[in-house]
């Protein structure tokens, strides 16, 4: 087995680029103080939102008072109990925390009770109480008039929503089943700008519309990813022609389908290009430490140091490997195993959380984190028989486009594989014929958008894996290379 073969074999579709330039807090930060349920959270990004700092908390348990210190960029947190505190003090010694990609720090306060005034504090208690609400599985509803007051502000009934950290999809039903317990959702419309996965929303009222923004910007719809930005559209009322799964009008369930057709009509589009109420700058995609928690397969590490490198082990000798591998290193000792180096950690944990434990050509693959950090390239003039090879100027690469497509089309190995890039002069047999030569039974085919892309489904997960591992970047002639993922769609 090659080095080769095998970066064939990591050119999977789960790669993404992440960020992994965080830094440590210095040890001298961390001074001990007795416990209390109080907590002290420094080094806050200047830009950060009370819902963003109420997040860190909810996991461990109710919070019950917040004291946002947005010029010094601190802020105190109250939870329930002193047990909850502890165990979040304790989760955050071992895992940093990080607001906006920014390392914070988290420490107990002296104070064994938060005493706030709520006139200079209102709109952080409005957060807390909507988001307390919301935890108890109650209505976001209060009589205070600080909740009053900030609700009051809400300049309109439609939302305009961005989709960061996109790791699974979003779709309208996911986004009406949370948008709507903070009142009725009238219309939806979703569509991809900047490369960014956006959404409008329109409530059947402003205040509830306040409501939603207030409790949920900053929360991550799955667990460490899909973390929603939200604020006002400059428009007050959406325009849906079509009812499928790009827009939605729930007053008017008799509209077509209108498939192929622009969710967005012209006006729309130019008052959405003139909107400036947008949230600054979105951070790119870093959703692989994400992915991996979120499928419960490896723990999120939160250190933005963890090795880049992958240990994978059980190879088949005939396996030709696919994904965005930078180096690649057979083990001379142990021919079925290899080092295998992607550009962050992030790549790392996410190629290993889809494919630890995936058969492929009849062997169960291990893949595991090394504790090496680099891949080393053998010594110049140094004969290694050909057992590393340095791939970081591939072309197969496929991510390395800030905010490319791609990173919204990134699962986990399935039996129907998605194919696109297809040349118009090739028919459905020729397709079946292409991938039952690979090795398995192809059991359903559909093309879509004008013959250009199709759906293929193979009898099992790993005729799927073998199949693409083979055909991906395939030649089709006439400069067609045919590009091969996994869909998470079934036919």
């Amino acid at each position: 087995m090659t080095a080769d073969a095998i970066y064939s074999c990591m050119m999977l579709d789960f790669t993404a680029n992440g960020n992994d330039s965080s830094k440590k807090l210095r040890v001298e930060d961390r001074m001990e103080s007795p416990p209390s349920r109080v907590l002290h959270i420094r080094k806050l990004p200047s830009e950060v939102s009370e819902t963003e700092v109420i997040a860190l908390g909810l996991p461990f348990g109710k919070v019950t008072n917040i004291l946002m210190l947005k010029g010094k960029n601190q802020a105190f947190l109250e939870l329930g109990t002193e047990e909850a505190a502890v165990t979040m003090v304790n989760y955050y010694t071992a895992v940093t925390p990080q607001v906006r990609n920014v390392p914070v720090f988290i420490q107990f306060s002296n104070h064994k009770e938060l005493k706030t005034d709520s006139a200079l504090n209102q709109r952080a208690q409005a957060v807390l109480q909507a988001v307390s609400a919301v935890q108890e599985g109650g209505s976001p509803n209060s009589d205070t008039s600080a909740l009053d007051s900030v609700l009051a502000q809400a300049p309109s009934p439609v939302l305009r929503i961005i989709i960061d950290n996109m790791f699974y999809p979003v779709t309208l039903d996911v986004l009406q089943q949370i948008f709507s317990k903070f009142g009725t959702v009238m219309k939806i419309i979703t569509f991809t700008k900047n490369n960014q996965f956006q959404a409008l929303l329109q409530f059947s009222e402003p205040v509830n519309a306040q409501q939603a923004r207030l409790s949920l910007d900053g929360q991550n719809i799955y667990n460490s990813c899909c973390t929603l930005r939200i604020d006002f559209s400059k428009l007050v009322n959406l325009n849906v022609k079509y009812n499928n799964d790009k827009s939605r009008d729930y007053t008017r369930p008799e509209l077509p389908a209108g498939d192929g057709q622009p969710s967005l009509d012209p006006a729309m589009a130019a008052a959405l290009n003139k909107d400036s109420s947008l949230l600054g700058a979105i951070s790119p995609l870093s959703a692989a430490a994400a992915a991996a928690a979120a499928a419960g397969r490896v723990a999120l590490s939160g250190h933005s140091g963890c090795s880049g490198v992958l240990l994978v082990s059980n190879l088949n000798e005939e396996v030709r490997v696919y994904g965005d591998a930078q180096r690649v290193k057979i083990l001379y000792n142990k021919k079925d195993s290899a080092l295998i180096q992607m550009s962050d950690g992030n790549q790392a944990q996410l190629a290993m959380s889809h494919l630890n434990g995936q058969k492929m050509y009849g062997k169960i693959i291990r893949v595991t984190l090394s504790k090496h950090q680099t891949v080393q390239l053998p010594r110049e003039g140094l004969d290694d028989q050909g057992l590393t090879k340095d791939f970081t100027n591939s072309p197969l690469h496929r991510f390395k486009k800030p905010g490319s497509k791609n990173f919204q089309n990134i699962f986990p190995p399935s039996a129907t594989l998605h194919l696109s890039n297809v040349p118009e002069d090739v028919t459905e047999e020729d397709l079946r014929q292409l991938f039952s030569n690979a090795g398995g039974t192809v059991k359903a085919f559909k093309f879509f958008q004008g013959h250009k892309m199709a759906l293929l489904q193979m009898s099992t997960v790993e005729e799927a894996i073998q199949a693409l591992m083979d055909l991906h970047n395939y030649d089709m002639g006439s400069n067609h290379h045919l590009k091969v993922s996994f869909s998470k769609s079934t036919i």
